[in-house]
């Protein structure tokens, strides 16, 4: 299993692997975020990015305004920066060589969906092989969402958002006999 906590892995990567490396550290985005626990989660470090795929970065904040204040700090120059609050969590959007969203909320970032969602499909990548991760690009390339498109070619009925979750517990062997 590869170690999705520290972003290392990128740097020997595909071209928007490598892209994504570059970028990041000349932000010195996880350093800047260090202490809200981010990783890099989404399509970029399982390889089923598409054109204009964005690099999502998930935190851990328990004070959401000290947090907006340290992000809009370093990163309100840059083009595109955006805050969008909810009840319990915050998103910021910016880009710089890439379109870049950093999500957070009071829970620990292994602990999110997004991540949880990321490791279940990259576990699907692994078992099904290249075929099965180009179906996924190809429906991405079509406008389907990324875990509609695993719910889609795993033959998950219902909310692919809470369905991909139930994999979680499954065996690689379960998993498996889902194609």
């Amino acid at each position: 299993m590869k170690n999705f906590l520290k972003i290392d892995y990128l740097a020997k990567g595909n071209v928007t692997q490598k892209k994504a490396f570059d970028t990041l550290n000349e932000l010195k985005i996880f350093e800047i975020l260090e202490q809200f626990q981010p990783i890099l989660v989404g399509t970029v470090p399982i390889c089923i990015d598409i054109k204009g795929s964005d690099l999502d970065i998930i935190c851990r904040a328990d004070d959401f305004v000290r947090f907006e204040e340290i992000v809009r700090e370093s990163f309100s120059h840059y083009q595109g920066f955006s805050v969008t609050k909810g009840d319990a969590h915050v998103v910021i959007n910016f880009s710089h060589k890439m379109p870049i969203e950093i999500f957070a909320q009071n829970l620990p970032t292994i602990c999110q969906n997004a991540y949880r969602h990321m490791i279940i499909e990259y576990r699907c990548l692994q078992l099904f092989g290249e075929g099965f991760r180009q179906q996924v690009v190809g429906l991405k390339q079509s406008g389907i969402k990324t875990e509609s498109a695993f719910a889609q070619l795993l033959g998950i009925k219902g909310d692919p958002y809470a369905e991909l979750l139930d994999l979680e517990n499954l065996t690689i062997e379960e998993i498996a006999r889902m194609r």
